[in-house]
């Protein structure tokens, strides 16, 4: 007796399996887009290669915002400084502190600044880092930054003259306002940092005297902070000496 098999039946159950196979692949693009889009808490976590217990130096770095206004992170290339300033700058734009945190908490939306020395370098290292996007061709997705995507509001604005960088950015905060997020560099001299108060300044690698100054006067009224991650190419710097006093001849 010959057994052929139900055509109608066997389709039918080929196309459950594959239905059910799209849905796992949806599933598992779902799952790696939300980890590639949330990296702020993949950062310092309890357990694993990444937890604070190994980062000694970067936790005492918080913890001096709580008592000092001027504060730098001065280290060797690779050691994780820019990924310092833009962890912080994170928490106090999106005003989402983690329960170890132990540095100075915002309870209002901010508006900071984040520099670096040039403009393709703030777009190629402060920009990628804070929001996943840099380079002249925007190598990269929005939200893949240590910003998680589902704070930032809209598309940010365009830096005219230089291909890929963005000038500002609304982040959203906890408490139901916004936040604001502008890119300068070094580059475009003193004057371009006068003007507006700021609740923080992150700079990212040492920035000229005059800079420095005309950023701390912007902070003065906020009682905000200067945040300042770098490695000292220049050697014994004013700048380099403002953290270094007992360096000073």
């Amino acid at each position: 007796m010959n057994y052929a098999p139900d055509s109608n039946s066997f389709n039918e159950q080929l196309a459950q399996c594959l239905t059910q196979l799209e849905l796992a692949e949806e599933i598992a693009a779902e799952l790696t887009r939300r980890e590639q889009t949330n990296q702020f808490d993949t950062w310092f976590p309890n357990e694993g290669p990444l937890r604070r217990e190994l980062y000694v130096k970067h936790m005492q770095f918080f913890a001096m915002g709580n008592v000092e206004k001027e504060r730098c992170f001065m280290a060797a290339n690779r050691v994780g400084k820019t990924i310092v300033g833009a962890y912080e700058v994170t928490c106090h734009l999106t005003g989402r502190y983690p329960d170890w945190w132990p540095g100075k908490r915002i309870d209002h939306p901010v508006d900071i600044w984040a520099a670096g020395d040039t403009s393709e370098t703030t777009r190629d290292i402060v920009q990628k880092e804070l929001l996943g996007v840099g380079g002249e061709s925007e190598e990269g997705s929005l939200g893949t930054g240590m910003i998680p995507l589902k704070y930032i509001v809209g598309e940010p604005t365009s830096r005219r003259g230089v291909p890929g960088a963005k000038d500002t950015v609304t982040v959203r905060h906890v408490s139901g306002g916004t936040s604001k997020l502008g890119f300068k560099s070094y580059d475009q001299g003193r004057k371009k940092f006068q003007g507006t108060k700021k609740d923080a300044i992150w700079l990212d690698e040492e920035p000229p005297l005059e800079v420095y100054t005309e950023c701390l006067i912007r902070t003065m009224t906020t009682g905000g902070l200067m945040l300042c991650t770098m490695t000292p190419l220049e050697g014994l710097s004013n700048v380099a000496l403002k953290f270094m006093p007992d360096m000073a001849a």
